[in-house]
């Protein structure tokens, strides 16, 4: 059997709300390690959202998040995904602890996320999801394909204003979030008897990872293997572990692991915005909600300004410093 994994990020551009990295793992017979994850499950698993169709949607989450369709097809594929690890969560700390466990603690942190447990599914339907994660289920099974882990890094904007504060710049602390989830599935899954490929898909222009493997995994032997502009691999050997770790462009539409930890992103970062635009509403009549990036989230503040002072909110708590 081969071990194959995806990292992907949602939230790095906005002011607004955390910043997710998740991570998906899967484990597959070695003659399938180079197919393609959505040939294979072919019928159950589709690359867009169709409301008819029986398929569960698992694409990039940015092609898969519309005004019109909402959180929907996102929710489908994710919690559709989860349930081949377990029982549905039924709300958003029963997610969390499968998810991100320590996510749920930091939340008392933030008056907005605090003490709030919205029910899950949010916009699909419990039967409908029922239906869907079992074709996908029987697909998996015919394979011999497992999903074995699924994790996520929330980061909130106190502690995102820190990193920014520690390292000084924003692609160093994104990457360091991502590193935490490299080193776990290095960690718990590569050895000797199963390959391991890691593919992260890659923000923005840097090729040459050589120095922040060696940062992340210490002691290891580091083989670039291709530089490009195109795809940076290399294989990491530490004792009797060993991976090869890619950082493509465009992985969210080339591989399922990375496009499925996409959405898992997604999702997460999108409950959390429901609970900051939800909190806020209540105290501000007519609130036009926000997704947070850098023009509406600065209207979303100048809307909010007073009663910003009048709730004795600490800013570096709400807003990203970059």
């Amino acid at each position: 059997m081969a071990i194959i994994a995806g990292i992907d990020e949602a939230g790095l551009g906005p002011i607004l709300g955390p910043l997710v990295v998740s991570a998906s793992v899967f484990r597959v017979p070695d003659h399938s390690a180079d197919e393609c994850f959505w040939s294979m499950l072919a019928g159950t698993v589709a690359k867009k959202g169709f409301t008819r169709s029986p398929a569960l949607p698992v694409a990039d989450s940015k092609a898969m998040h519309v005004r019109s369709a909402g959180l929907v097809h996102i929710e489908r594929g994710v919690l559709g995904m989860l349930a081949q690890t377990g029982p549905l969560p039924g709300s958003l700390r029963e997610l969390l602890s499968r998810l991100a466990p320590s996510a749920g603690d930091m939340m008392q942190g933030y008056r907005w996320y605090a003490n709030a447990d919205p029910s899950l599914p949010r916009q699909a339907g419990a039967e409908d999801l029922s239906l869907r994660a079992r074709g996908v289920t029987q697909a998996m099974t015919r394979r011999g394909i497992t999903l074995e882990s699924v994790r996520a890094e929330s980061v909130f904007a106190g502690q995102y204003n820190r990193l920014i504060r520690s390292t000084r710049n924003k692609a160093v602390a994104s990457f360091g979030i991502t590193a935490r989830l490299l080193d776990y599935v290095f960690r718990t899954y590569a050895g000797e008897d199963e390959p391991t490929r890691i593919v992260v898909d890659r923000q923005g222009g840097r090729t040459r990872y050589v120095r922040p493997l060696q940062q992340i995994f210490d002691g290891a032997q580091i083989k670039i293997v291709e530089e490009s502009e195109r795809c940076s691999t290399y294989i990491v050997r530490n004792g009797n572990r060993s991976a090869e770790i890619r950082f493509c462009t465009k992985a969210e539409s080339d591989s399922l692991p990375v496009a499925l930890a996409s959405m898992v992103s997604k999702y997460l970062r999108e409950l959390f915005m429901e609970l900051l635009n939800n909190w806020w509403a209540e105290r501000i009549a007519d609130l036009k909600p926000t997704a947070g990036y850098y023009t509406d989230g600065k209207r979303f503040l100048k809307d909010i300004d007073k009663a910003i002072t009048a709730e004795q909110i600490d800013k570096p708590l709400l807003v990203r410093c970059r």
